[in-house]
């Protein structure tokens, strides 16, 4: 017993001198759960904002680069070639023959060759209106023959420039591109409206001025049979000798 005693107490004493040697900054390693818990989530929270504000950045540049392509222009125009199928028809209108799409010109016309006949105008001055008539009537088929062959010659281009602005309005990368195919496509319209336009007057004074040349036809015929029937006037009988002996 005395020995056992002995002994605790030299343990106890190499303890407390083993404690005493320890350095006094020497501090334990503790894990809290609590704490380690606390620090995932708020790294995670911080983590899913970075996420957010990538996702946000990448909505923004996305939206710049649509707003990119709805300001670009189309890269195709028809222009060019449409102007110049109009001014093709524009000129052979300001090309016709004669009496032409003038009303100044149209009346004074209508005042003196197309007028009625009167019955002190002389034979010769009769013959010399009709002759300028039928002129007239000429003058006008052939301008309307004209300006229909023109309207025939652009419906090849106006068929390639229709395949070319729908396939750029399909392919069209934004809002601009596919508003410009769109006025070019109108713009293509115009012009077929304006070729059929001029087909349509240039036939309409060709048959006009036909009619015109009938109905002062017949007006110079009465004329004509009047001054053939008039009392002492008109036609004289005579003796004729047809075959010389």
């Amino acid at each position: 017993m005395k020995r056992h005693r002995r002994l605790s107490a030299v343990g106890a004493l190499a303890i407390a001198i083993a404690c005493t040697a320890l350095p006094s900054s020497a501090q334990l390693i503790v894990f809290d759960p609590n704490n380690y818990a606390q620090n995932v989530l708020t790294a995670a929270r911080e983590l899913q904002q970075i996420n957010n504000q990538i996702t946000s950045l990448q909505n923004q540049a996305q939206m710049l680069i649509n707003q990119a392509k709805n300001l670009a222009s189309l890269p195709y125009s028809s222009l060019q070639r449409l102007e110049q199928s109009i001014q093709r028809t524009q000129q052979l209108l300001a090309q016709a023959q004669r009496i032409a799409y003038d009303i100044n010109q149209i009346d004074q016309a209508f005042s003196t060759t197309y007028a009625p006949v009167s019955s002190g105008q002389p034979d010769q001055a009769l013959i010399a209106d009709a002759r300028t008539r039928w002129q007239n009537s000429l003058a006008g088929l052939q301008d309307a023959l004209r300006v229909q062959a023109t309207v025939v010659g652009n419906l090849d281009t106006n068929r390639t420039q229709m395949s070319a602005l729908i396939s750029s309005s399909q392919g069209a990368m934004g809002a601009l591109q596919a508003s410009q195919a769109g006025n070019q496509l109108l713009g293509l319209q115009a012009q077929q409206l304006a070729d059929l336009t001029a087909a349509v007057a240039a036939q309409g004074r060709a048959q006009n001025l036909e009619t015109a040349q009938r109905v002062a036809a017949q007006e110079q015929a009465r004329e004509q049979l009047r001054r053939f029937l008039a009392p002492g006037r008109g036609y004289q009988p005579s003796t004729v000798q047809m075959f010389h002996r």
